[in-house]
């Protein structure tokens, strides 16, 4: 699989800036801004981290998606191309986590 469901996404993401936030869940995260976003993002990474836990696949697999997709709405909601977020895997794939790390301006997070 390509990334083409992640490009479908964000186009998708795109037009509900200009929707009616009654009419759609998207535009209602946006309507009510970033911190709502982020509190989403912060609710799917805990029930990523719960799911793991507990070691089911299928719920991993749901719940990463949810986290991805609000991560995207994120990224949607702030004009940054989810490509920019695959660049930067690409730019680390070969570089062991100390050297990455090591790379980061010092004002980065740890």
């Amino acid at each position: 699989m390509d990334n083409a469901i992640l490009q479908h996404l964000a186009e998708v993401l795109e037009q509900r800036k200009s929707a009616d936030p009654s009419s759609s869940y998207v535009a209602k995260l946006y309507a009510k801004g970033t911190d709502k976003i982020l509190k989403k993002i912060g609710e799917e990474a805990t029930e990523v981290v719960i799911a793991g836990k507990a070691g089911n696949t299928d719920e991993i697999i749901y719940e990463t998606a949810d986290l991805w997709f609000h991560c995207m709405v994120l990224l949607a909601q702030q004009n940054i191309d989810f490509n920019d977020v695959l660049q930067e895997l690409d730019r680390r794939f070969g570089l062991s986590g100390i050297e990455e790390k090591a790379q980061r301006p010092k004002e980065s997070y740890e």
